[in-house]
């Protein structure tokens, strides 16, 4: 096969001109060079009096793709592949309208390799890093049924419901993070900055102060003397357990375990691995994906390597004649609702009917503990807050109530 020809990024072009009524407008237009940007507004009935290339930020790159976007772009080809515009059409339209120069070029490409004759799935196989295995499989199962629109909005649906169950959980972790970072920095604002004044004072009190008050004093002094390797080793030890967590199979299989057992947050994740796993098999099953392969997937759309664990446990046993709601069961790791609906839906034929209703209840409790989770942390963070300023306040004061005792 030829190879196909490169197709060259559009830039964007400010314009100012005249149109047929002479009234001055302006805007943008994408064009290769500035003669094509001058044609394509003396086509739109403009007159330009300045045609010049768009100032890149100053800082920053260009924003790059995200997931969000892939999810976007997949319900724009379903909503077009609906109403009957062509799957060529549908991708051109898509890079014409995007305003991320990455995505365009992505769309271009890819729109470039279609008209050539190959087929989208195996196109999309050539970015896994925007189009994982399972949109892939899915995309080509559409192909083979003829039904590429349908396939498209079932996509569509599993990406948004995932990007917005991933905004939970982001939003979930946020939180309780949020608290240390603020607890960190206040506490350490007031070490370094407040606390020496306090010392001075008592300086010239010469009597022995309390003992609470010699330690704050003692961390002050760590603090203004070793500040740097207090913030150098917070920096290591985030950035070596990230590594290991993507690196090491049984510190992430361990760190994953305990997280979900985590207090509040550990029941959002077990909820969040459920309603993932029950999303990802309904789509791919009612796709006419077969289940030993649509578990294959789920697993790996887990986000939790407990979770990946439990499901090929599942798949194993299914693999090997078993019913998938007695796998489940096995495990422990699954609610008793989950498996009882699993099994309902096995016996009825309606297996993907039932995994969609558990995904359904399942974000809706995610979303409704991560509003209550909300609730009840930001009391928290102003009682930890208020015992930390407290705290060091008392343990400024404490000398002071002492030397007023002595003057009575």
């Amino acid at each position: 096969m030829a190879p196909q020809p490169k197709i060259k990024e559009l830039d964007t072009f400010d314009w100012k001109g005249v149109n047929r009524r002479g009234k001055t407008i302006q805007g943008e237009i994408k064009a290769s060079t500035v003669q094509e940007a001058k044609a394509l507004l003396r086509q739109q009935g403009v007159t330009p009096s300045m045609v010049r290339k768009k100032a890149k930020a100053l800082f920053g790159s260009e924003p790059k793709i995200v997931p969000a976007d892939i999810a976007i772009v997949t319900r724009q080809i379903a909503t077009m592949l609906q109403a009957g515009v062509p799957l060529v059409q549908s991708i051109d339209l898509i890079s014409t309208g995007s305003e991320k120069k990455q995505l365009r070029g992505l769309m271009q490409k890819i729109s470039a390799k279609v008209q050539g004759g190959i087929p989208l799935s195996e196109v999309l196989r050539e970015h896994p890093k925007y189009f994982d295995s399972l949109y892939c499989d899915l995309v080509k199962s559409g192909e083979s049924s003829g039904a590429l629109d349908r396939i498209f909005d079932r996509i569509a649906i599993y990406k948004e419901k995932a990007e917005a169950l991933k905004s939970k959980i982001k939003k979930a972790m946020f939180y309780p993070i949020a608290v240390i970072v603020v607890a960190l920095v206040v506490t350490s604002i007031l070490l370094i900055f407040v606390v020496p004044q306090f010392a001075e004072i008592f300086a010239g009190f010469g009597a022995e102060l309390p003992a609470f008050t010699l330690f704050v004093v003692y961390l002050s002094e760590l603090m203004q003397a070793y500040w740097w390797v207090v913030l150098a080793a917070i920096f290591v030890a985030f950035k070596s357990l990230g590594y290991m967590y993507k690196s090491n199979l049984a510190f992430r299989t361990k760190a994953d375990g305990m997280l979900l057992k985590a207090p509040v947050v550990g029941d959002i994740l077990n909820k969040a691995a459920v309603a993932r796993y029950a999303r990802t098999l309904s789509t791919t099953f009612a796709a006419g994906v077969p289940l030993i392969e649509a578990l294959e997937s789920a697993a790996g759309a887990a986000g939790n390597e407990v979770y990946k664990n439990a499901i090929m446990e599942v798949r194993a046993d299914v693999s090997a004649g078993g019913q998938m709601y007695s796998s489940m069961k096995a495990t422990n790791r699954f609610p008793e609702m989950v498996i009882q609906m699993v099994s309902i839906g096995e016996e009825s034929g309606a297996l993907d009917d039932m995994l969609a209703r558990v995904a359904n209840i399942y974000e809706q409790e995610v979303d409704d503990a991560v509003d209550g989770l909300t609730a009840l942390l930001e009391p928290l963070i102003m009682s930890v807050l208020g015992v930390l300023v407290g705290g060091l306040i008392i343990a400024m004061y404490l000398p002071i109530f002492q030397l007023g005792g002595v003057i009575k």
